[in-house]
């Protein structure tokens, strides 16, 4: 039988094959979670593939829809028990959707915005100069009950919408600072897409600290996206463009190690020698690349013993687990350890810690639903811990997490590890003193003045969405 795939970067048999059903993923992953739909599973994900490349199958609606739903957060992999290699599974499966499946014009449309204007700083700080005076007012209309009548991916565009200044859109990095004392490494920071508009905050403090800890950092203002949102959606010949692109800027640095401060970023990198594995010119490059990206916190593990002194901060932080950090980059104690060096730090971890909080890139836009339901899971694990804030190392996890907090009412600052560490160098002292990036409170106090009826949430219903 003809299979339903093309020849161009089909999933590999011999990674679905490792796959022996076993069910070790059933309980790990988010939807399978919800819905207790075996498609809805890695498991049954990966039975569907198979079932397409041996020609039992088509890609249908209903098959595209079971893709769809997979929120990429490789949970199934800490879990998989026979080593099945889930990411590359799941992105070359999209990518054969990408280009066999013709989806709806609604839905075509709108990927097609998000990919033209998201991965493109530039574009992304046009898109975004608006909510720097309309923000507040369209977060409040986005969670009321006046905007029931618009259709859900709308509503979410307008309920995530960033909390962005003239400063953070116009700001940046220098592009080299030098180490304080004798310097130990020689790092480069990769400064993002939505990191550098939308949480500038976040890469001032990373600079900062490596600085503080003996690093020379070079952040080229060259460089431009990594390429991992369009990765991870299967857009394969896009993300391996950006790829090559940001691997060419970072070569004529001669950095020591490449430190990432978003998750999905961080974990695209270092898939780099996999993205470009078959393009001779760019196979070698692409893993020397990738053998020097790190998380930002692994990079202050590798230093040792802590350089710059830390002050205390009194309070208690609940830090999350961004998936493509926890499960694809295995990154998990570095981060909490860093938080531990701070006096008077109480660093805590909610209940299910393993879960997506339903950001995975682009899924909280094109799934608003299944991740309203998730966020609003997660945040009420942190809320069990009546934490003064909340950290997590990723931005989509950040702009997830916060939203799903507002709708319940709550106002924690959700703030990058990196961006406490720092305070404590500093010697900003107390849980307080973090108002969160760009003036949260006061743009929560503009929300609730505009504010044109009750807040609804996003989710909230334990059925498949159709």
């Amino acid at each position: 039988m003809t299979s339903a795939f093309d020849s161009i970067d089909p999933p590999q048999m011999a990674l679905i094959d490792k796959c022996v059903h076993c069910g070790f993923c059933l309980p790990s992953c988010p939807t399978y979670m919800l819905w207790g739909e075996e498609m809805d599973s890695p498991r049954g994900r990966i039975y569907l593939m198979k079932a397409a490349i041996e020609g039992r199958t088509t890609i249908t609606d209903s098959f595209v829809r079971h893709f769809d739903a997979c929120l990429g957060c490789m949970a199934c992999v800490t879990a998989c028990p026979s080593g099945v290699q889930y990411g590359p599974l799941v992105e070359r499966t999209r990518a054969q959707i990408e280009r066999v499946h013709t989806r709806a014009l609604p839905d075509r449309l709108f990927r097609a915005g998000l990919f033209s204007l998201v991965p493109y700083p530039n574009r992304l700080r046009v898109l975004l100069a608006p909510l720097v005076l309309l923000g507040g007012a369209l977060r409040a209309f986005g969670r009321s009950r006046l905007s029931a009548w618009l259709p859900a991916r709308v509503r979410a565009v307008m309920t995530l919408a960033p909390r962005v200044t003239w400063a953070s859109l116009v700001g940046g990095v220098a592009e080299r600072t030098p180490a304080v004392g004798v310097a130990r490494l020689k790092v480069g920071l990769l400064t993002g897409c939505v990191q550098r508009l939308v949480f500038p905050k976040v890469n001032d403090a990373t600079v900062e600290v490596l600085s503080a800890e003996g690093c020379d950092v070079i952040a080229p203002s060259q460089q431009g996206c990594c390429g991992a949102l369009p990765l991870h959606a299967g857009r394969l010949e896009e993300a391996r463009g950006f790829a090559r692109r940001l691997i060419e800027v970072f070569e004529k640095t001669g950095v020591d190690r490449i430190a990432v401060n978003a998750a999905g970023c961080g974990s695209s990198m270092k898939e780099y020698g996999e993205l470009l594995a078959g393009d001779p010119a760019w196979a070698a490059r692409a893993h020397a690349f990738s053998a020097r990206v790190r998380d930002v916190s692994e990079v202050l593990a590798e230093l040792g013993e802590p350089r710059a002194p830390r002050h205390p901060i009194q309070g208690t932080v609940a830090y999350h687990d961004a998936c493509h950090l926890a499960h694809a980059q295995g990154v998990r104690s570095q981060p909490r350890d860093l938080l531990r060096t701070i006096p008077g730090l109480d660093v805590v971890s909610p209940a299910e810690p393993e879960v997506c909080c339903g950001s995975a890139g682009i899924y909280n836009l094109v799934q608003p639903e299944t991740a309203g339901e998730l966020g609003s899971r997660k945040v009420g694990h942190l809320s069990a811990l009546r934490p003064d804030f909340v950290a997590t190392g990723n931005p989509g996890c950040m702009i997830q997490i916060a939203a799903a907090a507002a709708r319940q009412g709550l106002e924690w600052p959700v703030l990058h590890p990196i961006e406490i560490l720092a305070a404590s160098i500093r010697g900003q002292v107390g849980a307080g003193q973090f108002e969160n990036n760009h003036q949260a409170h006061r743009a929560r106090r503009a929300e609730k003045a505009v504010r044109l009826g009750d807040f609804g949430d996003l989710g909230g219903s334990s059925k498949r969405p159709d």
